[in-house]
């Protein structure tokens, strides 16, 4: 016969096991509930693209698709995942020199076929603190550093881990270990990855609702491309002065890891923006600098964005690069238009590189379809060769 504290021991344990169990229970529909209760997204982007460059003799007309799934869970105690899947489909021939295609004979167009995951990583969030491991997009301000090449079919990612903190209101603190980039040449390129030990640290502090001030500090020592192994410490301002938007920046940059030459050069950016009769105007000023040959390099940077849309400038010149340009921009009705002309120099040696005319024009469709043409002229002095591109790309999202 049991005793009455035998009985109560008994008792206790049979109701912990039960609320074990329920607790347990709870816990699994609470994951399910946030696997059920995820969002999913389709994102398809047909993009047509011609070039037409001096020195070689046929024209690339690059006509592919980028299909692109997503899926984002719902929270589970903060807790929540992210996948995402690409294919890139060529739409007809591929008579565009893909980088991995073979096709040679013409002009190159970054954008080779093929499927992967494009982000695929855990996260935590709580009210400061975001926390993410795993393959997923990294970009830092106007991505002049460190970005996603967007513009690219096949995306730029990275692969490591980052934590992103509000220490308050006004000061904001992101810092991501990144031991693999995906980069936009596809999984057949011997230039697919870059592997290293990359440290992309990037704080934010708002002075005010009309001044920003950023730092930075990009470590970047890469196992195989030592060439791109450098130290980037910089500062960006950006803010309103009266009527006037302006954006400057400064930076500085060395060798670092296994780089086999030994330099220190200089990155500043000035632009000046402001409304005349509802269009936009600015005009601005970017050095690239160089010393003992080697040309600041931004490796990571959504580079289409800069230095103009032909992508003449993708890998800096010994003599580093100085841009001059003005740009313009408004909207009628739902149009929007731009256009930008851009003068490049050597930051050495005063070497006159070329000159170079964009235009682009938006228009939504529907509430989830956008059309984009764009078209670009590279007129050439002493640096590639006089190039013309043209792009109509159609954007539809589910």
């Amino acid at each position: 016969m049991k005793t009455p504290i035998a009985l109560a021991v008994a008792a206790g344990l049979s109701g912990a096991v039960v609320t074990s169990v329920s607790a347990q229970a709870t816990t699994f529909a609470q994951l399910q509930n946030a696997i059920a209760e995820g969002a999913t997204a389709i994102t398809l982007r047909y993009r047509y693209e011609h070039v037409d460059q001096d020195s070689i003799i046929k024209q690339a007309n690059a006509s592919t698709l980028l299909t692109r799934l997503s899926y984002k869970s719902a929270d589970f105690n903060g807790f929540y995942t992210v996948l995402e899947f690409d294919n890139v489909s060529a739409i007809g021939n591929q008579n565009y020199n893909s980088t991995v295609n073979g096709h040679t004979q013409y002009p190159v167009v970054v954008d080779p076929t093929g499927s992967d995951f494009n982000q695929a990583h855990v996260g935590y969030r709580s009210e400061e603190l975001t926390v993410t491991a795993g393959r997923q997009r990294i970009n830092h301000g106007n991505q002049r550093f460190v970005g996603g090449v967007g513009w690219r079919q096949n995306e730029q990612t990275y692969d490591g881990y980052r934590l992103q903190y509000a220490l308050s209101a006004d000061l904001k603190v992101d810092y991501s270990y990144v031991y693999n980039v995906n980069r936009i040449f596809g999984d057949d390129s011997p230039n697919a990855d870059l592997h290293g030990n990359l440290h992309l640290l990037n704080g934010i502090y708002s002075l005010s609702d009309d001044h920003q001030l950023t730092g930075f500090a990009y470590e970047l020592d890469f196992d195989s491309a030592h060439a791109l192994s450098t130290s980037t410490y910089g500062i960006n301002y950006d803010g309103k002065l009266s009527a006037f938007k302006v954006h400057a920046a400064y930076a500085q940059q060395t060798d670092t890891g296994a780089n086999p030459m030994g330099f220190s050069t200089d990155y500043y950016a000035l632009e000046v923006s402001t409304l005349v009769a509802k269009v936009n105007v600015g005009v601005g000023y970017e050095s690239l600098g160089s010393d003992n040959g080697v040309g600041f390099s931004t490796p990571l940077a959504t580079l289409h964005k800069f230095q103009g849309f032909t992508d003449k400038f993708l890998g800096t010149p010994a003599q580093g690069v100085n841009d001059l340009y003005v740009k313009a921009s408004g909207t009628y009705e739902k149009l929007a238009l731009s256009a930008a002309w851009h003068r490049f120099k050597s930051d050495v040696e005063n070497i006159d590189y070329g000159n170079e005319v964009n235009l682009a024009a938006s228009y939504p469709l529907a509430s989830n379809v956008g059309l984009l043409v764009k078209y670009a002229h590279y007129s050439a002095d002493s640096l590639s060769d006089d190039t013309s591109k043209l792009w109509a790309m159609l954007t539809m999202k589910f």
